[in-house]
């Protein structure tokens, strides 16, 4: 009687892990096709596109959805289809970049204030944490008015927002391990700060910080679509997601492609990354689980 309730207990404990594991393992290869379709397309977009992107090809204005025109024509008559092909570079392309450099900058500045004397510690630590309390929102919205729009300005901007949350999840990673027996081992046998940062600690913390940039690139690409649909983001000519949602929202009442497509596509390429990530999240605590 023992051996079959002891037998029993994991069968009824597994099923349901089981279940989950197949529903995130099928909502992470989903997850990760958007994210590649989108990346293919930021790549590929312009020289895939069948018009010239500022070309008028049609006398009407938000046509519906049809073999000339697979996304419709925006408010001029223009090919909704290769703005939306163009517009996607400049979305994932200027969010890929900050969320690079947020996080990579967020990360060196964690190392360094780990392995470096007490008061650069404090002094950095201080400065981060004055600079996210500021909104980020607040803060591009003061940086446009103060310096006007550019793809470099953006940049910038979102760099500045997003380094905080970056060092402060990097920073205590570092802690931690830092605190590890074969972290201090090295420090015992001699070895300086620069090996015991970039050989002993930054591999060990690299997961979880590529999990962290995953999600700050959604976070920006909702930041810049925002500042797009402000009017403060990129500017005319050049147009990227939120940008085609802004000058189409006239075509609102009538529920033209022309709005509802760019929206839809800024939609599934953040729920693409966070259910990428979240699988990416899912599999790694499993690994470190059963270590």
């Amino acid at each position: 009687m023992n051996d079959l309730s002891v037998k029993s207990l994991p069968v009824t404990a597994v099923a349901p892990a089981r279940k989950r594991a197949r529903a995130s393992s099928w909502l992470g290869w989903l997850g990760g096709t958007m994210c590649l379709l989108w990346l293919l397309v930021a790549l590929f977009g312009p020289w895939l596109a069948p018009h010239p992107v500022g070309e008028v090809v049609s006398d009407s204005i938000f046509d519906a959805i049809g073999l000339a025109h697979p996304f419709g024509t925006d408010y001029l008559g223009r090919d909704m289809f290769s703005r939306v092909l163009v517009g996607a570079r400049f979305t994932v392309g200027l969010a890929l970049v900050s969320a690079l450099l947020a996080s990579g900058l967020g990360c060196l500045c964690a190392l360094l204030s780990v392995v470096a004397p007490k008061w650069l510690d404090e002094t950095l630590s201080r400065l981060m944490d004055a600079l996210i309390s500021i909104p980020s929102k607040m803060l591009a919205l003061i940086m446009v008015s103060a310096f006007g729009s550019s793809v470099s300005l953006l940049i910038c901007t979102a760099v500045l927002s997003f380094t905080p949350g970056a060092f402060r999840i990097a920073r205590s990673l570092a802690v931690n391990i830092e605190a590890l027996e074969y972290v201090q081992v090295a420090r015992t046998r001699g070895e300086g700060r620069l090996y015991v940062a970039c050989v002993e600690i930054l591999p060990n913390m690299l997961n979880p910080v590529l999990t962290d940039l995953g999600l700050r690139f959604g976070f920006i690409v909702l930041l810049l679509s925002g500042m797009s649909f402000l009017g403060l983001g990129v500017q005319p000519p050049d147009a990227d997601l939120g940008s085609l949602v802004r000058e189409n929202i006239g075509g609102l009442s009538q529920g033209a492609a022309a709005l509802v497509i760019p929206a839809l596509a800024i939609g599934s390429l953040t729920i693409g990354v966070n259910l990428f990530i979240d699988r990416i999240s899912l599999r790694r605590n499993r690994c470190s689980g059963g270590h």
